[in-house]
């Protein structure tokens, strides 16, 4: 079956509720999106929304990319030839993960509801069900506790809490969340490259009664090496986001033994295939999976769901980017009760263009 046409555009959507984190506010979102229709009329869509702090890649560079030309070269081709497709997207714009990763989703979506099967079963689900957390930015105690109290009224069992400007203040929302909601919530933390290693030894002596689950990216990635001054205990329950962007440095990361678990992200690594190969580096190496997002549409939520429900080290989910938007371009996907994320069998993502 050919690959008929491309359409690419961006479409700004904008937050219900903006957060903070330790290098900014967060209001609204551009996300990317790609469509790809096939000779039979099927459809295939991809999405993306890479950070440029991170990654060095805008959501207008991306749309940049996806209107230069290449798509063209594409159509015409085999949709069952799409790994060929995604490495030829590689080549063509290295070090450009949300591009790589917009194609890469479009045309697994579009080559899985070809042959009628979702993405996860034709990589082979492991998973059936999973706790997702959600996110509260930087915040005093008081509004910490008070969007906490909406997410344990609509069931959600996992708070990801955002710190990095104040060790100390960090941890007294993080006890003050323990004493008023008990073992109701798995509490994680992501320090958003914010502490010094002073600051994290400092935050894991104030909680060290209180349960922490995982710390996300403490210390800048130039600064990693200082994470070996910790026990091997405390490493492992360290996961590694910004020092994780792709293949390459998670060779790097798991062979230093810095971190016991990988945040994988679709927008950092490019996309459903080479998350996979990111995958495969870690469960060798014995790291937890943790897969993680930006603000994103339903479309690449989805898409790492799917990746991540396909590996059977995936321990972590945080996948809540498409929570609060107001609005999509899509619907359906995945399903969400009581803080459990599912997926069905529908061919494909599961998703259908609004």
């Amino acid at each position: 079956m050919k690959i008929k046409s491309f359409k690419a555009y961006k479409k700004n959507l904008l937050l219900q509720k903006p957060y903070t984190i330790a290098r900014e506010t967060i209001t609204d979102v551009e996300n990317v999106f790609l469509e790809v229709e096939l000779e039979n009329g099927i459809k295939g869509i991809g999405a993306a929304n890479p950070s440029p702090e991170v990654v060095g890649e805008t959501p207008e560079q991306t749309l940049q990319n996806l209107q230069s030309g290449f798509l063209e070269t594409l159509a015409g081709k085999d949709i069952r030839q799409f790994l060929h497709h995604i490495y030829l997207t590689k080549q063509q714009f290295p070090g450009r993960p949300g591009t790589q990763a917009c194609i890469d989703i479009a045309l697994h979506d579009a080559f899985t509801k070809w042959l009628g099967i979702s993405l996860v079963d034709f990589y082979g689900r492991q998973h059936e069900r999973m706790l997702t957390s959600v996110t509260i930015g930087i915040k005093d105690v008081a509004a910490t506790l008070e969007e906490a109290d909406d997410y344990y009224k609509k069931g959600f069992r996992i708070l990801k809490i955002k710190t990095g400007l104040n060790a100390g203040l960090d941890a007294d929302r993080i006890i003050k969340l323990k004493e008023k909601f008990g073992k109701h919530f798995i509490i994680r933390v992501d320090a958003n490259t914010g502490y010094t290693l002073d600051d994290l030894k400092l935050f894991l002596s104030l909680t060290k009664a209180y349960d922490v689950e995982l710390i996300e990216q403490p210390l800048l990635p130039y600064l990693d090496k200082e994470l070996l001054q910790l026990p091997a205990e405390t490493r492992a329950i360290l996961a590694a986001d910004e020092s994780l962007k792709d293949e390459r440095s998670a060779l790097s990361v798991a062979a230093q033994n810095l971190y016991g678990i990988f945040n994988i992200k679709l927008m950092k690594c490019g996309g459903i295939k080479r998350a996979m190969e990111i995958a495969n580096i870690a469960n060798p190496a014995g790291i937890h999976l943790f897969w993680g997002c930006n603000d994103e549409s339903i479309v690449s939520i989805t898409a790492a769901l799917h990746a991540a429900f396909a590996c059977p080290h995936t321990k972590y989910i945080d996948l809540d980017g498409s929570l609060d938007l107001t609005e999509d371009v899509v619907t359906g996907g995945f399903i969400l009760k009581d803080g459990y994320m599912y997926l069905d069998d529908a061919p494909g993502l599961g998703v259908s263009i609004i």
